[in-house]
């Protein structure tokens, strides 16, 4: 007995925010779904940065059509204003989402996908193909049929590898007890790791300012305690940010905080440094050396940037550009070479579109290695995808954002404070008289940089020659 693609679910592998927004359309679309999560609870990737808090507020932070379903069972939005961190993102928004009874019988937990294919098809086979249900294998050995696969999975699990040449540096898996990935709980959960400890931070992204800025802090806290921060740039100027054409001023607020820590000696910076090896010590600690020079510490903080893992989706038929891993049709207008976070534009299911029908990866890893990626983006990316599969194609190409005049990143936040004040100036760098056109322009939405203190916004100087000027997600 065959079955019938129209008889399946959609399958949504993540429950994130990206994947329970897209569940939020299916249902609102009327069609079926199952969502996969590996983890025991929604967002369980999210709880892993629960201390940092987010730059945008919580406008930009919430599906539209979560917010419908959530505001019909009486929930209370918190105040649009706000910057939530992590944690409330997922304890205010994303549990009660994926607890609603419209999603909740529909979400899986502590169930990872090893693979997805069509059934009884490998990659070679053409004829039937898209009239075949995807089979979506389980790591308990169990087998889902569905109509068609949305993948947000998200890039977490996949962190970058310290080494320079984007393979592991020699000695790095030897030495992997002494590395942290991004976001560590410095003050929090995992302060004991480095506290009084001589730690180095690895990277050039806001992820490595977030770590640096909160170790600074403890050195003034715990005596003994010693950050170095190793950059592959001759210049910290890409993480110091730039002036404010480049569109860029919350970085910039960012660098001041570390220029001054840096040149207060709280923080030690290496440039033109790039890891090779990497050698456990008797004494418990552990060297990095650039064939030149070397570190020798006690902690690692490796905030290189994440990659997206492709592998459990190998038979399908994926058109993916060789450098960037995102669709071929998207890399060109992410590609952080030549855009930031804010020039990126609106885009949707055709951008997102594989040869294999039915197939879309949506939200962080849609990006592959681009660290440009927005939140609202990926709300977007999510209304646009389910209206294709409903077939309804004029929606799904109405691609549009929500653009204040001002833009999203034009907040003025205090430091130590949850609230932003809309008079400052936008690190997306759109004037505020400026109105922004519906369906192309600036996006908007969450800092990639997951700033745990917000920051008085500033403008410094311009990059240096041959610094690019990285991605306000990065």
């Amino acid at each position: 007995m065959s079955t019938r693609l129209e008889d399946l679910p959609v399958v949504v592998i993540g429950a994130g925010p990206v994947g329970l927004a897209a569940a939020a359309h299916l249902h609102e679309r009327g069609l079926p779904f199952t969502v996969l999560e590996a983890g025991d609870t929604p967002a369980a990737a999210v709880r892993q940065w629960s201390h940092v808090r987010l730059f945008s507020p919580w406008r930009y932070n919430i599906d539209a059509a979560a917010r419908r379903l959530l505001a019909e069972a009486g929930w209370v939005e918190p105040d649009p204003e706000r910057l939530p961190t992590g944690g409330q993102l997922a304890g205010d928004y994303l549990q009660p989402l994926a607890d609603l009874p419209a999603l909740k019988p529909n979400v899986r937990y502590s169930t990872r996908v090893v693979a997805v294919t069509r059934l009884g098809l490998d990659r070679l086979r053409t004829a039937g193909r898209e009239t075949t249900p995807f089979l979506v294998r389980l790591a308990d050995g169990t087998d889902l049929l569905a109509r068609a696969v949305i993948d947000a999975s998200g890039t977490w699990s996949t962190p970058n590898v310290l080494g320079a040449s984007g393979i592991p540096a020699h000695g790095e898996t030897t030495a992997a007890s002494f590395i942290e990935h991004a976001l560590p709980d410095v003050l929090g959960a995992d302060r004991d790791r480095f506290a009084g400890k001589r730690t180095l931070v690895v990277g050039a992204g806001h992820s490595a300012a977030n770590t640096l800025l909160v170790l600074a802090d403890l050195t003034q806290e715990v005596p003994g305690t010693q950050v170095t921060w190793a950059i592959r740039a001759a210049s910290p100027a890409r993480t110091y940010g730039g002036e404010a054409a480049d569109a860029l001023p919350a970085r910039g607020a960012i660098g001041t905080r570390l220029r001054e820590h840096v040149d207060a000696g709280r923080i030690e910076l290496v440039t033109g440094f790039s890891a090779e090896t990497l050698t456990v010590l008797p004494d418990g600690g552990v060297a990095v050396s650039d064939g030149v020079r070397t570190v020798v510490v006690d902690r690692i903080v490796a905030a290189t940037g994440f990659r997206p893992d492709h592998g459990f989706v190998s038979e399908l038929r994926l058109d993916l550009d060789p450098i960037m891993g995102s669709t071929r049709a998207l890399a060109p207008l992410i590609d952080p070479n030549e855009h930031s976070c804010g020039t990126v534009p609106p885009h949707g299911a055709d951008e997102l579109g594989h040869p294999e029908a039915g197939f879309y990866a949506i939200g962080v890893k849609s990006y592959g290695r681009a660290p440009t990626f927005l939140l609202a983006t990926g709300y977007e990316q999510a209304r646009s995808v389910v209206a294709a599969l409903a077939g309804d194609w004029d929606a799904a190409r109405d691609v549009q954002l929500d653009l204040p005049e001002t833009g999203v990143c034009n907040s003025n936040p205090v430091v130590g404070d949850d609230t932003v004040d809309a008079a400052g100036g936008g690190c997306c760098g759109t004037p505020a008289e400026v109105t922004v056109p519906s369906g192309r322009g600036l996006a908007t939405g969450i800092a990639g940089g997951l700033l745990s203190a917000p920051l008085t916004l500033v403008s410094v100087s311009q990059p240096a020659s041959g610094e690019q000027a990285g991605g306000c997600c990065g």
